[in-house]
């Protein structure tokens, strides 16, 4: 289980500033297209990894921080998205289309 933790990490950590991918899109690259909800695990247990894992950056497939519980504070996970330029109403990106960064066409050789 560790291990794909792991791999889960290297696809996050390579999210550009600024942009967002969904929990499926981490499966689906890793090869484990209904793999979505062990992605959130991870990102649940990334908050207590000495390495710096940008969790916020990963969101549900319609764009809204779900995952926005498991960060401390009332809006940690907006805030930080917010300080990337990423636009947030109603607990929703704005324009993640634009924002949405895929691993399945932008990471070719990472695992």
């Amino acid at each position: 289980m560790s291990s794909f933790y792991d791999k889960i990490y290297e696809v996050v950590k390579q999210i550009p500033v600024g942009r967002v991918t969904s929990y499926g899109a981490i499966a689906e690259y890793l090869g484990s297209k209904g793999g979505a909800r062990m992605v959130g695990w991870a990102m649940n247990s990334a908050h207590n990894l000495k390495e710096h894992i940008p969790a916020h950056r990963v969101v549900n497939r319609n764009g809204m921080l779900s995952g926005k519980h498991h960060f401390p504070g009332e809006n940690m996970m907006q805030e930080l998205l917010e300080s990337e330029g990423i636009i947030i109403i109603n607990d929703q990106i704005q324009n993640f289309d634009d924002v949405f960064w895929n691993p399945v066409t932008e990471l070719h050789h990472l695992l």
